[in-house]
């Protein structure tokens, strides 16, 4: 009995770290996307947002992850 529960302990251990990563490379893909599209914007249209180049990444970082 005690190696099963074991067994089933590590298999939620590498479940849930397999969740993390999933979680973290998607929130990497939103970023990269985000700057992306920022920084294809022409100085006229970030203006038009009230946006300057130095704060992209910036508003990159919290579109995917919230800082």
């Amino acid at each position: 009995m005690a190696l099963a529960t074991d067994i089933r302990t590590s298999d939620t251990g590498l479940s849930q770290v397999l969740a993390t990563v999933r979680e973290a490379l998607a929130r990497r893909k939103v970023y990269r996307q985000t700057l992306s599209e920022l920084r294809s914007l022409s100085e006229r249209e970030l203006n038009d947002l009230g946006m300057h180049r130095s704060m992209l990444t910036r508003i990159a970082l919290e579109a995917a992850y919230g800082k």
